[in-house]
This record gives structure tokens, sequence and C-alpha cells, in this order.
């Protein structure tokens, strides 16, 4: 959010909670509704007061439909499903999800006990991974051993590329692969 509507935003809250508390005043009586009218008589009568109590009804009133209609945050989270955005004294660099999970899929590729791979990345505020991984295991493989050098080859590949730390890296065995001399007999 922007420094112009985080200060905006706390005027609009400020004026809302006065008009709240002077409202309760009222309504429990403590407060006395000729005192406000008289107030507001004097507001009517001075023209500087009444140019004042114009221009912040006129901003509470934009500021409202702003609020209402207009979401600022819309395109910060359209980004942030798209991927990872970096930002550097030179520039923007946004690494898409979907760049980061052939990534992984490359390297999980690369094992010889692995196959089938499909990948899945999901990004924390503060641009972490949690990576999601589902593949096939040869029927000779070592689902513990592999699993664990996936795990670290997939942090490191993706840590080298593009700087990024990988928070987890869960995997999921779907299924064992038929040999293919299983398949041809």
């Amino acid at each position: 959010m922007r420094i112009i509507e985080k200060i905006a935003l706390i005027i609009f809250s400020y004026i809302v909670l006065i008009l709240s508390i002077i409202m309760c005043l009222l309504v429990f009586g403590w407060l006395d509704t000729e005192l406000v009218r008289n107030f507001i008589e004097n507001i009517k009568m001075n023209s500087t007061l009444s140019a004042i109590t114009l221009v912040v009804s006129v901003i509470a009133i934009l500021l409202a439909i702003k609020c209402i209609f207009f979401d600022s945050t819309g395109k910060e989270i359209a980004k942030q499903r798209e991927g990872i955005l970096l930002e550097n004294t030179d520039g923007k660099l946004l690494i898409s999800k979907e760049t980061i999970e052939n990534l992984i899929a490359s390297v999980a590729k690369g094992f010889d006990g692995a196959e089938n791979v499909n990948s899945k990345v999901y990004v924390d505020k503060e641009n972490n991974l949690s990576v999601y991984v589902t593949l096939f295991v040869h029927p000779d493989a070592v689902i513990k051993d592999l699993s664990n050098n996936l795990q670290n080859k997939i942090k490191e590949a993706v840590k080298k590329s593009s700087d990024l730390d990988v928070k987890e890296v869960n995997i999921k065995v779907r299924n064992i692969t038929q040999e293919k001399s299983d398949i041809q007999e």
C-alpha cells in the first residue's frame, strides 16, 4: 500500500471513529442534541468552517468510493500469483512460477529413479518457496535416498538460478513404474 493511501485511510478512519463516537453519545443521552445542533449551526454560519467541513466531507466520500469500488492491492496480488517479483536498484525481475516448476522438473528428471515428474510452487510474502513434487519411481529405487537427494538438488538449483530460498520440498511418490521388460512380456 502506498504512503498516500495509508495516510488517506488513517484520516478516513479517524473521521468515521469520531462520527461513531458522537452517534453513540447521542443514542445513550450522554451528549445533548441541542449542543450538537448549535455546533452545526455555528459551522454553517462561519464560512471558513463551512469550507473546511465541505472539503473534509468530499474527501471522505471519495475515499469511501475508492475503498468500496477500487482495490489497490489487486494488481500486486495478481503479480504475486504470476510469479516472484524481485527488485534491485537497476530494475525489476519477474520470475514466473512456471519457470521455477520447469527447473524443478528438469532437476528431478535428471535422477535415474524418477519418472513422470510434476511440480507445483507456492510463494509466501517473503518470497520463500514451498515446492510440491509428485513423481513415479523405478522399482529398484530407494525412495528415501532418492527423496533426500532430490530435495537437496532442488533447493540448490533454485538458489543457484534465482537466488530464492526454498523453505521446503515436499515429495509425493505417486506410483512405481513398470519395468520395460515386464511390459513387453
